[in-house]
């Protein structure tokens, strides 16, 4: 079976030079290249291993690493530096060949030029502002998917938009090898939830099959009394547990077969290599409760997840978690669910039936059991919190027939301006930019789905990245955006999309 766990990512520092300069000089330039990676596998936040590599001067070499990227599992990007000048037809190949994300770092040694010395020799070792011209050129000659980041390594401007960069590639490897298991088949008669997996499969590199819910049956039913007894103890020393779930309580028995739930369900997840999954209220097999309490400590745990047989939102949430990864925040499945239309004070209250991930959670959840109109099982367990406030974004992924289509939204999330006793599911409530009406109208224009993903950890440009990387559209709603333009946007969106489709 697959590993659960993927392997230790990397990003490989590549620099281009010739022979034209001398071994002296290519001495230097590795020398100086070297340090220059060094500095950035320092920079605070880094979720990638860097490996530098030897400085390139031919194109043998050149199609060689490129070639090398594509067939290794831990190489997440390439971080491509050109230190002198390399002449842009040693890389066609090679980048031609390329199918990892390639981030474009013009930048040189030093910060200062030492004008009082400076001479020919330190002109032709110091001249990426030549060089990297040349390299920009032929990157765009190919048509090769890139970012462009300009500046010194030690800015930290410039530092983290290489560390947003490596969580979109760490995403995108993460995709390139994941495996959803769908327990049963969407919800009935949705729209949204449906998709192509084939493409998927193609697009994004993700395997998506349907298990039956019995087979998980038979995997909770047999799950370790110890480790059910174990489970419920880390629940009463985690959680806020509701009196009625405590040992001696009424409902106690409720909280160990919760407990069992967890416990089969990532016993069948990790043996079959699955770190994305979904379930169906619709098709519950021999489960005794709807799956809650599970679904969110898995997600917490860094799984995917999707309601309802939404494998996109699933695979979306566990390549999102795997960018968020050692941030501050957290990162959700999540559902637009109702409006306060209160004038100059619109918002939105998100939540699910039980399924939200506590990573977003303002304080400790509390471990609750209530009924639930749906599913026709026992009333299941599940926490209950409100989301922290913090700036977020709220992204869904949509199959639009003849592409994917991600549709995304700045958002400020806020503390619930009134108590909700009479709910008893986490939830969160934000405030969209521009405005509930522009953001709304954009978001039903763009065709966007109810399942989404939220993210305290992530912005809008870690979206960026990852959606050029995928070469999928992403259709951001934020503080500029107008409905007149956004709809500008998407009828454009969709000319090049299916132009660059069809080349």
């Amino acid at each position: 079976m697959p590993s659960h766990n993927p392997p230790v990512r990397e990003v490989w520092f590549l620099t281009g030079s010739q022979g034209l300069y001398g071994e002296e000089t290519l001495k230097q330039v590795a020398e100086q290249s070297e340090r220059i990676a060094a500095t950035l596998a320092g920079t605070a936040g880094l979720p990638v291993r860097v490996v530098w590599k030897p400085v390139l001067t031919d194109a043998a070499a050149i199609r060689r690493v490129c070639l090398d990227a594509n067939g290794d599992d831990r190489c997440a990007g390439l971080i491509a530096w050109m230190h002198t000048f390399s002449p842009a037809k040693m890389w066609i190949a090679g980048l031609d060949a390329l199918r990892k994300p390639l981030l474009h770092l013009h930048t040189q040694s030093n910060v200062a030029l030492p004008w009082d010395t400076i001479d020919m020799d330190f002109m032709n070792l110091n001249q990426a502002a030549h060089g990297d011209r040349e390299f920009g050129h032929i990157q765009g000659r190919v048509g090769v998917p890139r970012k462009t980041v300009a500046g010194h390594i030690t800015d930290p401007a410039t530092a983290q938009r290489i560390v947003t960069w490596a969580r979109a590639a760490s995403a995108r490897a993460e995709l390139a090898t994941l495996r959803v298991a769908r327990f049963g088949d969407n919800m009935r008669d949705v729209a949204v939830t449906e998709g192509d997996k084939v493409e998927a499969q193609l697009r994004f590199g993700v395997s998506v099959n349907t298990y039956g819910v019995n087979d998980l049956v038979e995997v909770v039913d047999s799950a370790d009394d110890g480790e059910v007894t174990a489970l419920v103890e880390e629940y009463g020393d985690v959680y806020r547990l509701a009196p009625q779930l405590r040992p001696g309580g009424e409902r106690h028995e409720s909280l160990r077969y919760a407990a069992r739930i967890e416990a089969g369900l990532r016993t069948f997840l990790t043996e079959g290599g699955f770190r994305a999954f979904t379930t169906n209220f619709e098709d519950l097999g021999g489960l005794r409760q709807l799956p809650g309490l599970a679904v969110q400590r898995l997600m917490a745990q860094g799984h995917g997840f999707g309601g309802e047989g939404d494998w996109k939102t699933a695979v979306l949430l566990r390549a999102l978690k795997v960018a968020a990864d050692g941030l501050p925040g957290g990162t959700s499945f999540m559902e637009d669910y109702t409006y306060d239309l209160t004038p100059g004070n619109e918002l939105i209250l998100g939540a699910h039936m039980l399924e939200v991930c506590p990573s977003i959670a303002g304080d400790t959840p509390a471990c609750e059991i209530h009924p639930l109109g749906i599913g026709g099982r026992e009333d299941p367990v599940r926490l209950v919190f409100d989301a922290a406030p913090g700036s977020a974004v709220v992204v869904g992924l949509s199959d639009l027939g003849d592409r994917f289509r991600l549709v995304a939204n700045e958002v400020e999330v806020v503390a619930p301006p009134h108590p909700l006793p009479a709910l008893p599911v986490a939830r969160a409530v934000w405030r969209p930019r521009p405005d509930l009406r522009t953001s709304t109208e954009s978001w039903l224009m763009a065709g966007g789905p109810h399942h989404t993903v939220l993210s305290t950890a992530l912005t809008s440009e870690h979206l960026d990245d990852l959606a050029e990387m995928l070469k999928v559209e992403l259709a951001l709603i934020d503080e500029t955006t107008t409905p007149r333009q956004f709809r500008r946007d998407l009828r454009w969106n969709q000319a090049y999309h299916r132009l660059a489709l069809g080349m």
